[in-house]
């Protein structure tokens, strides 16, 4: 049995431009969806997948993720002052959490040169890689459902939706073929970053899950920067095909491009509906509504 994963890396040093004048201040991993900062649903995410350390990679102005999940022992303490226990539970409840690190990312120089950031910290071992902006409803967490695929085939997996015409282009695309043996699994034998849909090599569109084997990281230092000075992680992972295999797996669940203002607010909608103490007012709310 190989090396499980224990690990996740958490991007976060991006500068969250769709957002302004938001995210000017607020980093955009703290924007809040309902009522939570978007980075936690991600971090609840990888607890619940079973993972055992979050490594978090930050950049200027983003003091306030750490500061999100540390203990507030001014605010604490006014709580249990005002006997508001069930807000206390809450508070508390975020900063127990998980195990936390964070590494600095000195320039925003791409997601390949963010995870290459956590190197040190990750070791010699296969590791996990959660996107923020992408947030993922499933009855089976998404990273959940791509590790059992790592634990079964032992190549490197991402989280991948069928996307159907021209949005294909949006997206990091595989190429490849479905698994004879798992509809949902595909077999990797390269990616095209953006294409057109004309030059799409399949629907399959690479999501903001990834499980990764340690050789990422040699081959993210040899990958040449791209438009912007940027080091890709797609370029390294179509390196990291000459090597091993690499699976596509298309998860359960619906997933919401929350680094997006649209995005954002379908996913409040929708989370905020299925909130047993929002849900239905917020229905009756939405119903009454002149649309």
């Amino acid at each position: 049995m190989g090396k499980q994963v224990r690990k996740a890396v958490f991007p976060a040093g991006g500068l969250g431009t769709r957002f302004l004048p938001a995210t000017k201040v607020i980093p955009k991993e703290m924007l809040a969806l309902v009522d939570k900062p978007i980075i936690q649903y991600g971090v609840e995410e990888a607890i619940a997948s079973g993972i055992e350390h979050i490594i978090i990679i930050t950049g200027r102005g983003k003091g306030t993720i750490e500061d999100h999940f540390d203990n507030s022992f001014e605010l604490d303490a006014e709580l249990a002052r005002k006997g508001k226990h069930e807000l206390l539970a809450v508070s508390r409840g975020v900063s127990a959490l998980a195990r936390i690190s964070y590494v600095r990312q000195k320039e925003p120089l791409g997601l390949g040169h963010a995870v290459l950031c956590a190197r040190e910290l990750v070791g010699d071992e296969p590791f996990a890689v959660i996107l923020p902006d992408d947030v993922i409803d499933a009855k089976v967490p998404c990273l959940k459902q791509i590790m059992e695929v790592f634990d079964k085939r032992g190549g490197s997996v991402l989280a991948t939706q069928t996307v159907e015409g021209d949005a294909i282009s949006a997206y990091g695309v595989l190429a490849g073929s479905q698994d004879p043996d798992n509809s949902r699994i595909y077999n990797c034998t390269g990616m095209v970053e953006k294409p057109k849909f004309a030059d799409a090599p399949s629907k399959q569109a690479i999501i903001g899950r990834y499980v990764l084997t340690p050789r990422i990281f040699a081959l993210l230092e040899q990958t040449t920067p791209g438009a912007g000075g940027e080091i890709q992680l797609t370029d390294a992972i179509r390196a990291l095909l000459k090597e091993e295999k690499v699976f596509g797996y298309i998860f359960e669940g619906k997933r919401f491009d929350a680094g997006d203002k649209l995005g954002m607010l379908q996913a409040t909608v929708e989370f905020a509906l299925k909130r047993s103490d929002l849900g239905p007012q917020f229905r009756a709310y939405l119903k009454g509504l002149e649309l």
